[in-house]
């Protein structure tokens, strides 16, 4: 990057949207002012939902992904990324084997996926808007069309004022509702009432603060401007940000695309191969949505979630560097030296001491378990990740070996072997007497891992997406089972399976039967 000086900076990140239709990844090189710089970018086309929404990823989806996401890693080591953000959306969140998916990535490409809620990929999108181009003073309405949600963001270039993930995405809505080439009015009609049902609520709040302007984001929104400029001769020569076209020009585009079939389609100037099929569900979402809303004009953002997932990050890593001044206690005080200097999963790592706090606190006494043991669970919970910063394989080995060898101050030893045992057994294997590090501790000290590392095994499972997705939880114990409800944000399918594919020493230790349920629940907020 030359610019008349050389800006030093942070560190060289990848950010990857792994989206229904696309996985889009962009590397960038993150500044101590807060900027970043893009250094390269790569888009692989996957179609997750190429058969529908049938509750599962197809192993042919799963095949394509895989393999986009080694070319993506290849280009990332390839530019020198220090580290990969992986967001996963709509269609590996909800799927029923979306876990199973998650975890084979990490074993055949070690990439670590984060399934975000809804509500938090509008988050991120809004931050990338607002960050990418000229917002008015007024509000406008972010519309970012994916192929399994769609986000809408009511902002101005200060704040938001309406956040929410709407699941009508082109590839959704495409295998729910059209089976006919050129789509028929009678399909038309039954997306528009679908949308129409779907977004009162949209309506309401932007109602309440009326824009002029629609800003669009993702590949749909793109793909249309591009068509629309093409067809007025107005092809453009640096890209898609900042890109406009009027309410009228999109009505007339609209008029002479909709009535066509496939392959006229596919001769558009401007319409990606992968989205020809998809189109049709777009441009009466759009329609529906200009008409409905009476906005005039639509801009387009070339910034969306990955560049969000940029923001996000270095956010955090400009408030680590601020982290420590108000920690008391050499105890406490060296566990967090220790996890920012491994480029802690902070948030996710937070939110699991959070629930093994809960689960400690109803089953302790009973485990026989005392306030020592509770703060070493804690700062196991803290530091079960940490085997990252060296590699996704094994990393609970890895922590395993990091605790054991970082000076950490406050602690006797076996207070410290007992932390590193059980950040160890997070994952995989429960103790076993062959393990040396575990062999060696004093039989007091193996029955109190044992106890602990039952209770972070079930609480990192609740975490799974690695995105707070439990929001409460109520515990009901009978002679034969423990019974967790869970209130989540958003589909509790991958928590559900992170817990109970890690049940066996809970079970062993409680002496019951582990039942993890999704509904309404008015326990312990997180």
């Amino acid at each position: 990057m030359e610019t008349g000086f050389q800006k030093k900076s942070l560190k060289r990140i990848a950010a990857i949207d792994l989206g229904t239709n696309s996985f889009h990844a962009v590397i960038v090189d993150i500044f101590p002012d807060g900027s970043f710089y893009t250094i390269d970018k790569l888009k692989e086309m996957v179609l997750l939902a190429e058969k529908g929404f049938d509750e599962s990823l197809s192993p042919e989806a799963m095949d394509r992904a895989v393999e986009a996401l080694k070319k993506i890693k290849t280009l990332s080591e390839h530019q020198g990324a220090e580290k990969i953000l992986a967001y996963a959306t709509s269609a590996i969140r909800e799927a029923k084997n979306g876990g199973e998916f998650i975890q084979r990535v990490i074993d055949e490409v070690g990439i670590k996926i984060i399934a975000i809620p809804g509500r938090v990929e509008a988050e991120l999108i809004g931050l990338a808007v607002q960050h990418g181009v000229q917002m008015p003073s007024t509000p406008a309405l972010i519309m970012d069309i994916g192929g399994g949600s769609v986000e809408y963001i009511l902002a101005d270039k200060v704040k938001f004022y309406y956040l929410t993930s709407k699941k009508i995405g082109v590839a959704r809505m495409t295998a729910s509702f059209v089976n006919h080439d050129p789509i028929t009015k009678e399909e038309i009609a039954r997306l528009q009432n679908y949308y129409r049902s779907q977004l009162t609520e949209v309506a309401q709040s932007f109602a309440i603060h009326r824009g002029a302007i629609l800003i669009g984001s993702s590949g749909t929104m793109e793909n249309i401007a591009l068509m629309i400029s093409n067809r007025n001769k107005k092809t453009p020569s640096l890209g898609v940000n900042e890109l406009r076209f009027t309410a009228k020009e999109f009505f007339e585009f609209y008029d002479d695309v909709i009535e066509m079939d496939y392959n006229d389609r596919a001769k558009l100037d401007g319409l990606d191969e992968k989205r020809v099929h998809l189109l049709p569900a777009g441009l009466v979402l759009v329609h529906y949505v200009l008409k409905t809303f009476g906005i005039k004009e639509v801009k387009i953002s070339s910034q969306a979630l990955r560049e969000g997932i940029i923001l996000r990050y270095l956010k955090q890593e400009l408030d680590g560097l601020l982290e420590l001044a108000d920690t008391d206690g050499p105890r406490k005080r060296s566990v967090i030296e220790l996890v920012h200097k491994c480029d802690w999963h902070e948030a996710h790592s937070r939110h699991v001491a959070k629930l093994a706090l809960h689960l400690f606190d109803y089953f302790g006494q009973e485990l026989g378990l005392n306030s020592i043991d509770r703060e070493l669970l804690e700062y196991a919970a803290y530091m079960h990740d940490i085997g990252y910063h060296i590699s996704h394989r094994k990393h609970h080995k890895h922590a395993l070996y990091i605790i054991r060898n970082a000076d950490l101050k406050g602690f006797e030893e076996n207070e410290i072997d007992i932390m590193a045992n059980v950040a160890r057994y997070h994952r995989r294997s429960t103790p076993k007497p062959r393990h040396p590090q575990y062999k060696a501790l004093e039989k007091s000290d193996k029955e109190r891992v044992k106890k602990l590392a039952g209770i972070l095994r079930i609480a990192d499972g609740l975490d799974r997406s690695h995105y707070q997705n439990v929001r409460a939880l109520s515990i009901e114990k009978t002679k034969k089972e423990i019974i967790i409800s869970l209130n989540t944000e958003s589909d509790a399918e991958l928590e559900i399976w992170g817990a109970m594919r890690k049940n066996l020493l809970f079970e062993q230790i409680t002496k019951r039967k582990l039942v993890i349920v999704e509904g309404e629940v008015s326990g312990q907020v997180f």
